[in-house]
Parts: C-alpha cells; structure tokens; sequence
C-alpha cells in the first residue's frame, strides 16, 4: 500500500522539494513503497528517483541528498500501516492473564517483524509469508528478535495454539542463510519445554552459529487472573536451580568454543534460585537487556561506578524509593552504599507487592500506583517520592493502573520525581543530581545490521 504524508520535518529534502501534507508516495526507483521499512530503506541512498502523487497529478522526482540523511516524510504511524497483530494463543501469554479494567492498548498483541528490527520486539515467524520473508533478507533487517520457545515442531504447536509454529520454524534455517542475525527467546514452562527439551532447543539454535548471536531463557510470568487458561506451575527454587543448571552447562561450553556466552538466563533464575549474579563479562554486549538478561548486573556496576566519582558539596537529602520485590534487595544494596560514603543521604526504599497482578508477580516494570498508594500511605520518610521510570509508560507520566505520576503524588502528600532505570542515573538521583531531560529527539534508522 502507498505511504500517505501528514507532515514534512522543516529544513528536510522532503521540504526542499516540495512535498507536501497529503502527497502520497509510490515508489522510490521503481519499488513499491508499503511501509516504513521500504522507506527507510531506500531513501537512506544519497541519489534516488522518487514517484508521488500529489493534488491528483502522479509524477517522478530526482532526488538528490547526503547518504543516510533522513529524507523527513512523516505518516499516520511509526510503522506507515497498522500493526500486524498476534494470531497465536499461547499457554503463557501474559497479555491474556492481565486484569480487566486496564488501558485499551495494553490488551493488543503485536507480532510484526518491522517491530522487531526497529524495536526489538519478539515475532514468533507465524504470520510471517514467504514473500515478508524474502524482504527482510533483501533490504538485511538484522538483527531481528525472535520468540523460539521450543524447536520440536509437535510441541510448539501445543505450546502457540497454531498449526503454522511447526512450519515456520523453518524460517530458522532460511535467516541464517541469508545472513540475518538473529536473538533468540526462550519462554520456559516449568515440566513443559525445560529439562531435554530445553537441551533439544538450544543444541537446534546452536547448530545456526553465528547468525543466531544470542538465546535468551525467561520463566514464563503467572498472574492470578488466569481463569481457564493452561495451568501452569510456577519455579520455584529448586525448579529454577535446575533449569539453571542447564543453561549454565551451555553457557560453560559456548564460552569455551565461541568466546561468548550465547546463552543467556535472565536474571530471575539467579534470584529465584538463591544464586549469585553473573559478573558483567558473561553477558558480552548484553544483546537481550530489554528481555532482563543482564539488567541487575549492569544496575549494580553502572551505579557503583558512578557512586566512586568523587564529589564535594553533596546537599543533605532524605527520599523514598519504590522497586518490585525482584529487585528490592539490589536497591537496598545500593542505597546503604550511598548513605555509607554521603551519610548525608538517606535512602528508603519501599519493595511494592504486586497485588494488583494477584502477589505473583515481582518485576518493577508492572508495579502500579494502586499498590504504591495502599503500601507507601503513611508510610513515607520523606516528602519525595522516586519512581523508577520503567513503571510508567513512555511519555513518563501514567502508570498500567491508568493512574498519573501527579495523582500519586496527590494521594500520598509527595513530590514524585520519576528517575531513569539505569544504575547511573539512579545513583545521580539520590544525590540530587538529575537534570530535567532534553526532548527526545526523533529516531531515524539505518539498514544494513551492525
């Protein structure tokens, strides 16, 4: 389908030319434009031919800009279309476990392999054709992030809900040929796709080195609103242990042949099974952080390291912190290192349960307001409140629970400051540090992998 223009960025080619609000592109040097990936991909070269059509007329324009500068057409969405949308039903969705009542956008599945390679989300390659297929090794969308879960084709079926999870495992095979690097995840169920057939799965992923860079392994999250869903158990930790101690072996064996980990437990087996962390070298580039691999080491060494950076005049300063009860003991850790060498700061940090999710779930990002209020009411040291960044959604203002940053601080009686995720920046902040963000600036994409 052709891309519709809404705006045009000032100063840009785009502008330059003429193209106005409402043009609509066709093709750039004959091919078709569908989405933004076709579009960014083509308009990245410094000579092109692009066909328009606009106030009715369809002509051809020779365009002429620096390699890689943005073109700056923009369109009804990041994507030029709507999002493909998942058509799997599997035994562990976490969308399909989250409670009613929440924000409309929180319930839409997405399974869109433009996601992937410009965010980094996770395609399970069932709605992907042969033709989409063909595309990504064409324009070399690399890397892409794929949900693996299991590579016995009987088992991912059950697993998905989708007669097309067999099948399209074979698009495995046809990356790795054409050159398209790939990170891996794993969603494990416990007695489900652990034990052999945790071992089946990553012997097949290991087989497509190099091209498969990274495999990630998370416990598939339960929540209590479950009602007739597959019941699945929980690990706990001696079901961790073990599923750890598979991964591990890989790891042990990968780091031996490749120099690399490869395979990459998230940070919830460490903790669920009572383990220490790994140090930050058996993570590599932390190609899954998004996905918890690595996340709690890179917290821990990032805000250590800037705690060291000497300073002079740090003000007195007394706040509350909240955190899931994950990461509640790594927040601690580091808030008596702080209040140790600035014994000016002082740091209370809350570990919020998440009953909102029915107590089973631990993570930060899911904490909502809801529970903050019922566990902090009263129960504040100070008259600031730090929120981690990662509970709120992207515009940094409004929890899952719908409820805003501004009302949180209303029913506590607080000021609320939202600080970053990152170590750094959370150690900043407890010294009083932080400085209002700049805006963000628009994000422009290149093609062609790392």
């Amino acid at each position: 389908m052709p891309l519709h223009l809404v705006s045009v960025d000032e100063h840009s080619p785009a502008q330059r030319l003429g193209l106005e609000p409402g043009c609509t592109l066709l093709a750039i040097d004959g091919n078709p434009l569908n989405d933004a990936l076709d579009y960014q991909f083509y308009t990245s070269a410094p000579h092109f031919t692009l066909t328009i059509c606009q106030k009715g007329a369809q002509q051809q324009i020779s365009v002429e800009k620096g390699e890689y500068e943005p073109f700056g057409c923009n369109f009804k969405t990041y994507l030029g279309d709507e999002k493909h949308s998942c058509a799997n039903h599997c035994m562990f969705c976490f969308i399909d476990q989250l409670p009613p009542g929440m924000r409309e956008p929180l319930y839409f599945k997405d399974d869109d392999e433009r996601l992937s390679f410009l965010y980094g989300n996770y395609i399970t390659m069932t709605n992907l054709t042969d033709r989409e297929v063909e595309r990504i090794i064409k324009l070399h969308i690399s890397p892409i992030f794929i949900s693996v879960h299991t590579t016995n084709p009987q088992l991912r079926v059950r697993m998905m809900a989708n007669k097309r999870a067999a099948e399209t495992l074979r698009y495995l095979d046809v990356f790795a040929k054409g050159g398209i690097d790939m990170n891996c995840q794993l969603v494990l169920c416990r007695g489900i796709n652990d034990g052999d057939e945790l071992r089946r799965t990553l012997d097949d992923l290991l087989r497509l080195r190099p091209q498969v860079e990274s495999i990630a392994a998370v416990p598939a999250g339960v929540t209590a609103y479950r009602k007739g869903l597959f019941k699945l158990t929980p690990y706990d930790q001696q079901s961790a242990a073990e599923t750890l101690d598979i991964m591990e072996e890989y790891c042990a064996r990968c780091r031996k042949q490749y120099g690399r980990s490869v395979v990459y437990p998230s940070d919830e087996w460490y903790l669920l099974a009572g383990r220490e962390v790994p140090p930050a070298e058996f993570y590599d580039n932390y190609d899954q952080l998004e996905d918890g691999v690595g996340m709690w080491r890179m917290y821990h060494d990032s805000f250590w390291d800037e705690l060291q950076i000497p300073r002079s005049n740090v003000e007195p300063r007394s706040i509350d912190v909240v955190t899931g009860t994950l990461a509640a003991p790594l927040i601690r850790e580091m808030a008596e290192a702080t209040h140790a060498k600035y014994p000016q700061i002082s740091v209370t940090v809350h570990a919020i349960q998440n009953d909102y999710f029915g107590g089973t779930v631990s993570v930060a990002g899911l904490v909502t307001g809801t529970d903050i209020i019922k566990q902090c009411k009263g129960n504040l040291s100070s008259n600031i409140l730090c929120v981690p960044e990662v509970m709120l959604r992207d515009e940094k203002d409004r929890f899952l629970d719908d409820l805003t940053a501004k009302q949180l601080g209303e029913a506590l009686g607080c000021e609320i400051e939202v600080i970053p995720t990152d170590g750094a920046g959370g150690c900043k902040a407890y010294l009083g540090e932080l400085k209002p963000k700049p805006k963000r600036k628009k994000l422009h994409f290149s093609f062609g992998g790392r």
